[in-house]
């Protein structure tokens, strides 16, 4: 039985009511524009994909797959090196153990597979995020995430994550579905976050938020799979999960140079500011205890009002902020952070209309006619402005290496350009909005909705008797 307060859940999720949309098209001229908008959308993904993004290859990818071919042919997982590299396997020994059935295939093939799988992650996360904002807009479902896919698969995080091969997509769906878990008030949530932080141990800073917001369930439930996971791998294959916890967890130079310029983190920012291959050891931990503070406490007060996806964004842009590697490709918490500052220029655009609307319908109040064109413009600059710096990401035709070439080489604009993703990603922390009374993930809301703010009840004419009682809702 539901308890009480909490709506009946719906019998189809999003995704099926999308198929079923489609299904339920009548194919007139509208359709086929829409259609035709669509693969415009597509081609132009793919040329400012070939015009911005470089030469990937799998490269990730390759180093896995031979890794497990290494592993499941008698050698050690952890002293694998890949041909021509320095790089071997720095996952726990769960994750390879996923991995491990990719030995079956080929690299290429592997990779195909794992494109396949990353756009099937993001279309759900796209899913998630843009439906509420379809329906509140009248906007048709299936036509704004078919266009919003192409459209996120061309930024720098998500090309360079299916380009190399990386798991990061499939890591950030198993979040978002805990996001959508607790706004739907399952039990299970906090799984998926679990199981994210026993493949890769950032996502552990999730269960800190957990902790931070007072969602005991969700944390005991992420640190119970967590550790179940771990668990698991270590009855199977005990030696690399000695090895791992024990030795490779700590080798922090498997991964390369702070300095580098794929590394859009606080560490790498310093390390190039000081054009130093490490970042300064005090001043990093000082900055990143401030920014820890900052992130976690600016989600825990997004949870409070409302706002689970501001929340969870923020401590996903809070960990790779505070990570002392985050590529480039680790970086798809931009994502959210671009929808959630277009639907707030949305809600304020809707807001400036009705506003104007009962100005113009009361006597003696005349708002003037340039005010609803111009409510909400900061918020959209704001996420145009985030997503062609994603899109472009001017990092490359400055990218420096130490000795060989100083970070200071191209004067302060080349430094700005190296460091601009690593920027943002900081003012973001500091600065992302959050939507008070927002709609949960699917909009479908099962507890009680914040109530909007309403004017206050003008005072009874003494003429006029005084209710015997308030309404309730009141």
């Amino acid at each position: 039985m539901p308890a009480l307060g909490v709506r009946r859940l719906p019998r189809l999720s999003q995704s099926h009511r999308i198929v079923r949309e489609l299904r339920s098209l009548n194919w007139d001229r509208r359709t086929f524009v829409r259609f035709g908008i669509v693969a415009a959308v597509c081609y132009v993904a793919w040329v400012t994909e070939q015009n911005f993004g470089r030469w990937y290859d799998f490269f990730d990818m390759k180093i896995y797959h031979g890794a497990v071919v290494w592993w499941s042919g008698g050698g050690e997982l952890y002293e694998y090196i890949a041909p021509d590299t320095t790089l071997g396997f720095t996952y726990p020994p769960f994750a390879a153990l996923l991995m491990l059935p990719m030995a079956a295939l080929t690299p290429s093939a592997a990779g195909l597979f794992n494109l396949l799988f990353g756009l099937t992650a993001l279309g759900f996360v796209l899913t998630a995020l843009l439906v509420p904002v379809a329906d509140r807009c009248g906007w048709p479902r299936w036509m704004t995430v078919a266009v919003a896919l192409p459209l996120f698969a061309a930024i720098e995080p998500v090309r360079e994550t299916l380009g190399f091969g990386q798991v990061n997509l499939l890591l950030f769906a198993l979040i978002m579905a805990d996001m959508v878990a607790l706004r739907r008030g399952w039990r299970w949530a906090g799984v998926g976050i679990g199981i994210a932080t026993a493949i890769k141990l950032t996502p552990a800073l999730f269960i800190v938020y957990f902790l931070v917001s007072r969602q005991w369930r969700a944390a005991l439930t992420a640190v119970g799979a967590t550790l179940a996971a771990w668990a698991a791998a270590y009855v199977i294959v005990p030696h690399e999960s000695t090895a791992y916890f024990g030795s490779v967890l700590w080798q922090t130079e498997r991964v390369g140079a702070a300095d580098m310029t794929p590394n859009q983190s606080l560490a790498g920012l310093l390390s190039r500011l000081y054009d130093t291959t490490t970042a300064p050891s005090l001043l990093w931990i000082a900055f990143t205890l401030v920014l820890l503070a900052v992130g976690l406490t600016r989600a825990a007060a997004a949870h409070a009002e409302g706002d689970e996806l501001i929340a969870f964004t923020l401590v996903g842009l809070t960990a790779n902020v505070v990570s002392p590697i985050s590529w480039t490709h680790h970086l798809v918490w931009v994502v959210p952070a671009v929808i959630a500052l277009g639907d707030q220029a949305l809600r304020r655009r809707a807001a400036g209309r009705g506003l104007a609307a009962r100005g113009r319908s009361t006597p003696g109040l005349r708002e003037p006619i340039w005010f609803p064109a111009l409510v909400g413009t900061r918020h959209g600059g704001a996420a145009v402005a985030l997503y062609l710096l994603f899109l472009i990401s001017p990092i490359w035709p400055y990218e420096h290496q130490l000795p060989g070439v100083s970070h200071y080489a191209d004067g302060l604009f080349g430094m700005l350009a190296e460091n601009s993703l690593a920027i943002a990603l900081i003012a973001l922390v500091a600065a992302l909005p959050s939507r008070p009374g927002a709609e949960p993930a699917f909009g479908n809301l099962t507890t009680a909705r914040i109530p909007l703010a309403r004017p206050a009840a003008a005072a009874p004419r003494r003429d006029t008797p005084t209710p015997v009682a308030a309404n309730a809702d009141h």
